[in-house]
């Protein structure tokens, strides 16, 4: 893997201690309410307004992280064990023509500020693209915890959707999340970089969310053997993943969220 991305050996070992758990702040004993994934540092509260004193802050492109684990690292990272989620607004492209541009916005705005809050709740490092919402688990920020994390970060938004609006202005959200290894770090060219994850373990998360209904989550097999207890009504599946050679076992459970 690190021949083919031709990253620096040592930048690799660095990743692995900061994505592992390896990586603290000398000002992680700091009071706060909201701190790094990466090194614990002080985000917000008492400590994160002590640090901004002296030109700490968060990074301006991801709440999970400070400013020098976002963009002080070298590029590149390391493969490790991650949790995945994905979470989509189902047939986005009818309900925005019906909401008109404005109406459609506003819907997505209100479900990126409910899945954001969840998702740093549990920790996890978040990206929204178009209707989409994506979330990384790493150990270090979960206490070595990421795949239940995962988990419980999906039923919670599930959960929270069908309780924040009237049937029928509920936004219809599918639910997929997957955990193993994958490759984690801080990717792209001069000053134009974002953390990413790569590998089979993500790609298969988003394609559980494409088979993912309104109102449904979709667990991979291997995460549902782990926490089947989370999911008492879940109903075992085969299916064709889009890209994949072989057909996979997924457990699906509806949480109780439904489309307008």
């Amino acid at each position: 893997m690190s021949n083919e991305l031709n990253i620096n050996p040592e930048h690799e070992e660095l990743w692995r201690s900061v994505l592992s758990g390896g990586h603290i702040s000398r000002y992680a004993f700091l009071p706060s309410s909201r701190r790094c994934v990466g090194c614990r540092e002080p985000l917000a509260g008492i400590g994160g307004q002590v640090l901004r004193l002296i030109g700490h802050r968060p990074s301006r492109k991801n709440p999970n992280l400070c400013y020098r684990c976002d963009n002080g690292l070298p590029s590149g990272g390391a493969e490790i064990d991650i949790g995945v989620l994905f979470a989509d607004v189902r047939d986005s492209t009818p309900l925005a023509e019906r909401l008109g541009p404005a109406g459609f916005a506003h819907a997505m705005d209100r479900f990126y500020h409910l899945a954001t809050d969840i998702l740093l709740d549990h920790n996890g490092i978040i990206e929204t693209v178009g209707d989409e919402v994506m979330a990384l688990f790493i150990p270090a920020a979960c206490k070595g915890e990421h795949r239940r994390h995962a988990v419980e970060s999906a039923l919670d938004l599930a959960r929270a959707i069908t309780a924040s609006a009237q049937p029928h202005s509920r936004l219809p959200v599918g639910i997929g999340v997957n955990a193993g290894l994958a490759f984690v770090g801080r990717f792209g060219h001069a000053d134009v970089t974002d953390f990413k994850a790569f590998g089979d373990t993500v790609n298969t998360g988003a394609r559980l969310q494409s088979e993912a209904r309104a109102g449904e989550i979709v667990v991979s097999d291997e995460l549902h053997s782990n926490f089947a207890v989370h999911f008492p009504r879940a109903l075992e599946r085969t299916v064709q993943l889009k890209g994949k050679e072989h057909a996979v076992t997924v457990w699906i459970s509806g949480e109780g969220l439904t489309s307008p």
